[in-house]
């Protein structure tokens, strides 16, 4: 078998890679990793094909002999890189896969921006069945056509897909960084848009804990998922035919409650927390069907994020990576 990973030097790919190299179940596996702007050390089952995914030279070469795709490889609110290769890429890697005779699965892996997350609500908890939603901005609409692509090559090409819809992904210390009021905030909402400069200046000064509440004013709710989650997810996937031709939300078993969040950060040190009013929604993204469907489980809940997150420590050649803005 022969693995074509598109994203192989990002955050998910840098994941998945060792985690699928020594799993015995992919002993024989080869993997082929597409990359453009940041490479791989080929080793005794990698290869490297250098190249936009973009160009369909470059992709021709690269599906030579896959059985099994898996496409990480996106970009965020850049319009001209995310056409490229969220919908040309995309469309050339499906083309090439579908014309193939050793093709045996494509995996996508999708946001929760599909649905539109915290900017638009729901009634009642985010199923695969749930009314894609997106919100304003490139990255979620080419997520929608994405989707919506792969289930059309597979109507009209027969082809075996599978699409895992994750939610907002942490590694490292990640999640420490989303809560933080500095300079340093991983991710969004900016705290500059929620509130004046005085107040949050007052914030930075007191080192406290934001803790944001919903349109409805409970404390908002917020998917989230670890990495090492959402790969064992991807390898309960991969080259299984319970998950061909189908969707899975892949998130933790219930959202983020900012204020247990901040009850939690409050219990472990001096920082208190601040209300934070937003207009955003509480949703939740049901995991249900991957749990039935798949056997896979996160294991690795809000506490252990804060757990992981706050005591990691990184080493001198171990920066901070933003992998995109936003």
């Amino acid at each position: 078998m022969r693995l074509l990973v598109t994203g192989a030097t990002g955050k998910v790919g840098q994941a998945f890679l060792p985690a699928f190299l020594s799993n015995p179940r992919f002993a024989e596996w080869n993997v082929v990793a597409l990359c453009n702007n940041r490479s791989l050390e080929p080793g005794p089952r990698i290869s490297v094909v250098k190249g936009s995914v973009a160009d369909p030279q470059i992709v021709g070469k690269a599906l030579e002999g896959v059985t099994h795709v898996l496409h990480l490889a996106a970009v965020k609110e850049t319009p001209d890189q995310a056409i490229d290769v969220a919908l040309k890429g995309l469309y050339l890697l499906l083309e090439g896969f579908s014309r193939s005779a050793a093709k045996q699965q494509f995996m996508l892996l999708s946001g929760d921006c599909v649905v539109g997350h915290i900017f638009h609500g729901y009634s009642a908890p985010i199923t695969e069945q749930s009314p894609r939603r997106a919100y304003r901005g490139v990255y979620a609409l080419t997520k929608v056509l994405e989707e919506t692509m792969v289930e059309q090559f597979g109507i009209q090409e027969g082809l075996n897909w599978t699409t895992l819809r994750a939610p907002w992904i942490m590694e490292k210390d990640d999640f420490r960084y989303a809560m933080e009021v500095g300079p340093d905030q991983f991710g969004g909402p900016p705290w500059s848009a929620m509130m004046g400069a005085d107040d949050l200046d007052a914030l930075r000064k007191n080192r406290a804990i934001p803790a944001m509440r919903d349109g409805r004013d409970a404390y908002l709710k917020r998917s989230f998922l670890h990495v090492d989650d959402l790969v064992n997810a991807m390898i309960a996937a991969l080259d299984n035919p319970a998950a061909y031709g189908e969707l899975f939300n892949v998130a933790m078993d219930q959202p983020v409650d900012y204020g247990a969040l901040a009850g939690i950060l409050e219990a472990s040190g001096d920082r208190q927390r601040r209300d934070i009013p937003t207009p955003f929604h509480s949703n939740w993204l049901d995991n249900s069907k991957a749990r039935m469907v798949l056997g896979w489980q996160p294991e690795i809940d809000v506490e252990g994020l804060v757990e992981r997150a706050w005591s990691y420590r990184r080493a001198g050649n171990d920066p901070r990576i933003i992998w995109y803005p936003g």
